[in-house]
């Protein structure tokens, strides 16, 4: 009988890869960094920082006709930070980063649920954020539509944090995680239409954060404050020529009530393929910033939560957990991208910023960033190393508090990044 029932447990293994899709594959991704001056600017009298972080993935995807499955374990790691004979309570920082079901509906509709990485156009506003080691993911639900190069995405969701198994008697639907504006409810539109050479989208969105009254010891739950962001992302490719636009408003209210009005981002990039080997590319973006300076009102855009290591210099020192209600952004930037060989090119990015509006001084200039990356691929695996260097403007030390005859004299970041993506298993008949 044991017998028996292991060769039906093997037919019905047998019969699920040969009319399924399964995958199973993984990454391996240490960095190095050296940080001098990485986000802020750093004292004379400090150190630099320097460690070296890992993140480890393993993905599993399972794909049939009426529906599609993906899990994602990771495990982010910094070299010696727990004892060789580690506790159990110590090791907190594996995670699910996604697990998703994807169910066909038919006639182009399906339904994305779970935790899962959102992510549109130039991920200015929904971005994987894969260059944090721990990413960037959204536990919703999504109802799409998609039919020849049209696609519509309607998302949910809705956040708590009890672990309790009484957990909706005793603690009802206050939700207390907050920072990095994680919201309790989200709800948002997104279409996009695509033509021969161009191509638009819409987004809609409307973000709802907890409030608390009473003091740390005894806080409360008071209602919810909601945030609307809307836009817009365009796209022209016409041979060597592109270009891209993005136009974003918000209002309504930040959490705790802080009202929100007239905040704007402003993005124009332009590129164009010089020949095989060069690619040019020159843009400026406009972020609002807080001009009232009052303790309930503000017209300081955030982006939210989009890739913000991707824009305003890889350095960070914009938005990336820092600047959210300051005196906003005027980014002016070139860019030169060569290619080297088959498997190598070298990036060469140039910044110049300074503030929407004045700061209490009255100075607006922050300085310029320069950004060196070079790649190279190899059979299996790729490299990547960075270097960048600040040229702080006397506005820089004022708006980061620190005085310029204590800063040191160079601000510089540098890093390396190896990334392996073995392939274990694709049953895959494409």
């Amino acid at each position: 009988m044991k017998k028996q029932y292991a060769v039906l447990v093997l037919m019905v293994l047998f019969v699920q890869t040969v009319f399924a899709q399964f995958t199973l594959d993984g990454q391996f991704r240490p960095r190095t960094e050296y940080r001098h001056g990485f986000g802020s600017i750093i004292p004379d009298a400090a150190d630099a920082g320097y460690a070296i972080s890992t993140r480890m993935r393993l993905n599993a995807g399972y794909k049939v006709d009426s529906y599609e499955f993906y899990l994602s374990f990771q495990d982010v790691l910094v070299w010696g930070e727990n004892r060789q004979i580690r506790p159990d309570e110590e090791n907190n920082s594996f995670a699910v980063f996604e697990a998703w079901a994807n169910l066909n509906l038919g006639k182009g509709w399906s339904t994305k649920l779970g935790r899962q990485v959102i992510s549109y156009d130039d991920q200015r506003i929904f971005g994987g954020l894969d260059w944090a080691q721990q990413g960037r993911n959204h536990d919703a639900g999504l109802l799409q539509y998609k039919k020849d190069k049209f696609m519509l995405d309607v998302g949910l969701a809705f956040s708590q944090d009890f672990d309790s198994p009484t957990g909706f008697q005793s603690v009802g639907t206050a939700y207390n995680t907050t920072g990095y504006f994680s919201y309790k409810t989200m709800q948002y539109l997104y279409l996009k239409q695509k033509w021969t050479h161009f191509s638009g989208s819409l987004l809609l969105l409307n973000n709802g954060f907890q409030n608390f009254t009473g003091d740390a010891d005894a806080q409360v739950a008071d209602g919810t404050s909601n945030l609307q962001t809307m836009g817009t992302h365009l796209e022209y490719k016409n041979g060597k020529f592109g270009s891209a636009v993005n136009a974003y408003f918000q209002t309504g209210e930040r959490q705790n009530e802080l009202k929100v009005s007239s905040a704007y981002l402003l993005g124009l990039d332009l590129t164009y393929k010089a020949s095989d080997k060069v690619g040019l590319g020159i843009g400026t973006e406009l972020t609002s910033g807080n001009k009232t300076n009052t303790a309930d009102q503000t017209e300081a855009f955030f982006p939210l939560y989009g890739t913000n290591h991707k824009f305003n210099g890889f350095m960070d020192y914009f938005y990336v957990g820092n600047h959210a209600n300051s005196i906003g952004l005027l980014d002016v930037h070139a860019s030169a991208n060569f290619k080297l060989g088959e498997k190598s090119s070298l990036l060469v990015k140039v910044l110049n910023f300074s503030g929407e509006q004045e700061l209490p001084s009255g100075k607006k200039s922050l300085g310029a960033e320069v950004d060196l990356v070079f790649s190279k691929s190899f059979n299996g695996y790729g490299l990547a190393i960075g270097y960048s260097q600040m040229f702080a403007s006397d506005g820089l030390y004022e708006l980061k508090g620190v005085g310029e005859d204590v800063a040191a004299s160079s601000q510089n970041w540098a890093w390396a990044m190896l990334t392996i993506k073995p392939k274990f298993l694709n049953t895959s008949k494409d």
